[in-house]
């Protein structure tokens, strides 16, 4: 620095990288937010009908036909109101088998239903744990924040893990 030249001048020329700094952080930490926020939003979907039981109706499914994209089978109910069915939807999945006995959930006003249990829960947050895991990614490139980025990613991969272990 000159000495004739004042102090500000030299603070002046650092504004514009640490703007460009704070608008990179601001939007890639808007993006890792919005990951994760549709990871919830796509999980909740489900999850709602398996965590949240009470006042809904429980039963167990036993799986006579599957298709491409769904399987279905008779509804025995368990809970108390929950009347038999003859045919419910339950969405295929690699876990679920033709000749199988599932306990499951009834989602309010139609005939398909979710499995329930740990294993239909954690097969409910599977798109949570995707999330976590591309979240991670954003996190470690846009927002250098290696240690957060690795929290991340393990707990998407524990999530993941958890779900195909139990299913």
């Amino acid at each position: 620095m000159i000495p004739a030249m004042p102090a500000r001048a030299a603070s002046s020329s650092q504004a514009p990288a640490a703007l460009l700094r704070f608008g990179r952080f601001a939007a890639m930490g808007t993006v890792a937010v919005l990951i994760l926020v549709a990871g919830v939003w796509a999980s909740w979907g489900t999850a709602q009908h398996v965590m949240l039981t009470k006042g809904r109706e429980r039963g167990t499914v036993e799986v006579s036909r599957c298709g491409d994209e769904v399987c279905t089978g008779r509804y025995t109910p368990l809970s108390q109101g929950s009347q038999p069915r003859s045919r419910v939807v339950l969405e295929h999945s690699v876990a679920v088998e033709s000749g199988r006995t599932y306990t499951v959930v009834m989602k309010p006003g139609s005939d398909e239903a979710v499995r329930s249990g740990p294993a239909g829960v954690l097969y409910a947050w599977v798109p949570l744990g995707g999330a976590l895991l591309l979240a991670s990614v954003v996190v470690a490139g846009g927002l250098v924040r290696t240690r957060a980025a690795w929290v991340l990613a393990l707990a998407g991969v524990a999530l993941l893990t958890a779900a195909f272990v139990t299913v």
